[in-house]
């Protein structure tokens, strides 16, 4: 039930927590399952055509009754690949997943910024601090893995960090989802020519900083560049993957690229990026403009190492 105790927001309860959403916003309004005619009123979105080919489906949860897919219309995001030591990653992964290697003894740690400028769930920022593993009913060698993957645009992933600076998006991701997530003040601007990020501890202070030069985009049309994740999480009832679809509409990569910053200070993003040990970045990826369908998860088997 939606009350509003202040003019420019309503609260909505999920699962056993209750949470602020802004008044007349796209949630307050649809509850997750919107007019797509009416989004694509908006200038900020290109089109829908993406998610007209994509069904919502209603289903329970732990935060309650809800629609799935969730979906993203106007999003923005830079992603650091970076080198780091098998090792280090393993150490920190539960028994149960395995890192995908590039090469023996080396794989890959992901920090990423986003920005959801339209969604299901409103305007928020996110970041994420995330190692690439072997799918996790797959007993081959890593580097066919990996071949595999990129060749068909779908990675597998463990998160260790996902800071959000809205209640809905924690709630939803933490209790829904099993994501590592928590609210803090968190700035991310992605433009044509830059793209920054701050990212706060519990103070106020400095947990994550970031920026660099944004690579040469190329724009696509809507459906011909999408890529796929899953992402594992451990909830109450055993092992689950959440699946999410990407429609790139403008991007860019550098590979090596010069004149990256990643600043680390204190807090629970910046600990995982230290305890990972990466040594060098691969590439940076930036999407000035792209779109997103993210499925509620679904409980899995995951092979034993």
């Amino acid at each position: 039930m939606a009350s509003s105790p202040k003019a420019d927001t309503v609260k909505f309860e999920l699962g056993s927590r209750t949470v602020s959403v802004p008044k007349g916003g796209l949630y307050d309004r649809y509850r997750m399952n919107p007019n797509l005619d009416e989004i694509e009123a908006d200038p900020r979105v290109r089109n829908v055509d993406f998610f007209r080919g994509l069904s919502k489906t209603k289903v329970d949860s732990p935060i309650g009754e809800t629609y799935t897919p969730n979906f993203y219309y106007a999003m923005s995001s830079a992603r650091l690949t970076l080198l780091a030591p098998s090792s280090a990653i393993r150490a920190r992964l539960p028994k149960e997943l395995s890192p995908l290697e590039l090469v023996p003894g080396v794989g890959l740690v992901s920090v990423i910024f986003f920005r959801y400028d339209v969604a299901d769930i409103d305007f928020y920022t996110e970041a994420a601090v995330g190692v690439a593993v072997r799918p996790a009913r797959h007993g081959g060698l890593g580097a066919f893995d990996l071949i595999t993957d990129l060749k068909n645009d779908h990675l597998h992933s463990y998160v260790f960090s996902l800071p959000v600076n809205t209640e809905i998006a924690q709630v939803r991701g933490h209790d829904g989802y099993g994501f590592p997530k928590w609210v803090t003040d968190l700035d991310v601007d992605i433009n044509a020519k830059t793209s920054t990020a701050r990212v706060a501890n519990e103070t106020g202070g400095l947990d994550v900083g970031f920026s660099a030069a944004t690579p040469r985009q190329k724009t696509f049309r809507s459906g011909d560049r999408v890529s796929s994740l899953t992402s594992y999480t451990q909830g109450a009832n055993g092992w689950q993957e959440t699946f999410n679809q990407t429609n790139v509409l403008a991007a860019g990569s550098a590979r090596f690229p010069r004149g990256v910053n990643l600043e680390l200070g204190e807090g629970r993003m910046s600990d995982d990026i230290r305890a990972l040990k990466p040594f060098r970045t691969l590439r940076l990826d930036v999407a000035t403009e792209s779109q997103a369908a993210l499925h509620m998860p679904v409980t899995t088997s995951v092979r034993s190492n």
